[in-house]
């Protein structure tokens, strides 16, 4: 349906019964408010500064005009709107709404937004334009919420739906205007079936909100299609935002990006597509071949400890009823993983003092293949009493739960049990990535002779390409929806090129409980003031 903007007398009724003018007489047709009034529903960018007190950034505005654009002229075009997180574009949606829900006021104007869940997304952006609407001068004492998902001004309605996978949502039309919030989350078979067909009676617009993830999303759909109507056309579809451009509006944006950036890296996946809206792959190796070089550090290795610094161990366990092998010979040709300790330098010194996040140095590693776990204590024991950790990380699931219950107890307050889940398993993955791109993993050197090392490091040298070749078989999925969970790990069945054993994820698993370490706060010297302040991105959201 094409947008009536010419039909304000509903409009013209709600200022003539709540205009806050010295005389009602003063509220005659003719007047300077009633013609304010409908200069403010002529422009959208004059509504949200006069009406709701909010000056439109510049990238918002272009994507607002777009979209209203294509409703006044009943194209039916399709629009992507990708920013990064926090840019203004959940308080653009409910702007947009709010000034659409007056303007059409006199017509049965349907918009519907979707969102992937109803809780909490649809709630949050109910709220949001509920919350725009009570602030709003024009519409605050005019809008009315009906059956709980949907919000009414005259005869124009929004109503909020989820895009669920089991969500019962077929039926609903979106005569004006059609919405799917992040986009990205939304599955496409939910899209296609359920929630297209509301936009096909009118040839509604239909406008895709979001950030960048991987090429197989929804949003990654619509956005080539889009791209292709805008170059046959010219008619701009498409507003695709980076960290940059919002931080030439939002100076203190920037500065909140470039602490991200320092924490994670610039070329961790969250940093690519939260905040640069960048693509990434859906699936693919893990570890690239400039995430390698990144793992590789300066330091030699380290077999015994040093005075005054400061250690960890992070140990993976694996069953206890395969050959034993000797526990600094790497294991391969094994049927299932072994037992993999690594043990770290934590280097508090040298960590970035906006971050106070320290640097993890391997230090050397260990390795275990059927070694009962009554021996295996006793050993870890015998090594915690030479290296004295600070914190020892355990992976407790199902067979590591008896293990770390006893070294918890041999080793009180030093003990932190990891539980693997899918949840957890992925968490564990972005956040060692974020070591890892930010630089802060780092793996001994060797000094080589005829490309060897010296004999005595030779193990040593050995399980640090055994790592390396881990981390080379190791594969990633990133699962469809709006948890973004990473599966990650060597698959069953791999084997090492270079000599068709067996290949297992045991040491890269053991490298990875370091993100664990990093949850913990390492500062050293005075005991550390909290002062509360505010979050530095609702305040930039609340502006916007």
């Amino acid at each position: 349906m094409t947008g009536d903007f010419n039909t304000l007398d509903w409009l013209v009724e709600d200022l003539l019964k709540h205009g806050d003018a010295a005389s009602p007489d003063a509220l005659t047709p003719d007047s300077a408010l009633l013609h304010h009034a409908v200069a403010l529903l002529e422009d959208f960018e004059r509504f949200c500064a006069s009406a709701s007190q909010l000056r439109l950034r510049r990238y918002q505005r272009d994507a607002a005009e777009a979209v209203l654009h294509s409703v006044r002229h009943g194209l039916g075009q399709t629009i992507v709107v990708m920013f990064p997180r926090q840019s203004g574009k959940n308080e653009l949606q409910a702007q947009l709404e709010c000034y659409l829900l007056a303007r059409l006021s006199q017509q049965d104007a349907e918009i519907v937004k979707v969102s992937p869940t109803w809780k909490p997304q649809s709630l949050n952006a109910m709220r949001r334009l509920q919350r725009v609407l009570e602030q709003n001068r024009l519409v605050n004492k005019g809008w009315v919420k009906e059956s709980g998902y949907c919000y009414r001004v005259g005869r124009a309605r929004v109503f909020f739906l989820s895009g669920a996978p089991e969500a019962n949502i077929v039926g609903a039309t979106a005569s004006t205007l059609l919405e799917v919030d992040e986009a990205q989350d939304v599955q496409i078979a939910k899209f296609d079936r359920d929630i297209l067909p509301m936009a096909a009676s009118t040839n509604a617009t239909r406008v895709f909100w979001g950030t960048a993830w991987t090429s197989h999303t929804l949003l990654a759909r619509e956005l080539r299609a889009a791209q292709t109507a805008e170059a046959q056309d010219g008619q701009r579809r498409v507003f695709v935002l980076t960290a940059e451009q919002v931080s030439d509006e939002v100076p203190a944006y920037g500065a909140f990006v470039a602490e991200q950036v320092r924490k994670m890296g610039r070329s961790h996946p969250m940093v690519k597509t939260q905040y640069f809206s960048e693509e990434i792959d859906a699936e693919g190796g893990l570890f690239s071949a400039e995430r390698m070089a990144l793992m590789q550090g300066v330091h030699p290795p380290a077999l015994q400890p040093a005075s005054g610094r400061l250690y960890a161990f992070l140990l993976d366990v694996a069953g206890e009823d395969e050959t034993p092998t000797d526990p600094g010979a790497p294991s391969g040709g094994a049927g299932r993983d072994a037992t993999a300790l690594t043990i770290v330098e934590i280097d508090r010194h040298s960590a970035d003092p906006f971050m106070t996040a320290p640097r993890y140095r391997v230090c050397t590693r260990r390795q275990w293949t059927g070694v009962k776990h009554s021996r295996l204590y006793s050993v870890l024991l015998g090594l915690a009493e030479d290296w004295r950790p600070e914190t020892v990380v355990v992976d407790a699931t199902g067979v590591g739960a008896g293990l770390a219950s006893f070294l918890d107890k041999a080793l009180p307050g030093r003990v932190q049990p990891f539980i693997f889940s899918a949840a957890s398993k992925s968490k564990l993955g972005w956040d060692f990535l974020a070591l890892i791109d930010s630089g802060r993993w780092q793996e001994p050197a060797f000094a080589l002779h005829d490309g060897a090392p010296e004999a005595q490091l030779q193990p040593e040298y050995a399980l640090q390409a055994m790592f390396f070749k881990q981390a080379q078989g190791c594969q990633y999925r990133v699962l469809e929806g709006p948890g973004k969970l990473l599966r990650w790990g060597v698959p069953d069945g791999s084997r090492d090129p270079s000599d068709g054993t067996m290949l297992h994820d045991d040491l890269l698993i053991s490298a990875a409980l370091c993100a664990v370490l990093d949850e913990q706060d390492w500062r050293s010297g005075e005991p550390a003031v909290i002062i509360p302040a505010p979050d530095p991105l609702q305040d930039i959201e609340s502006h916007f």
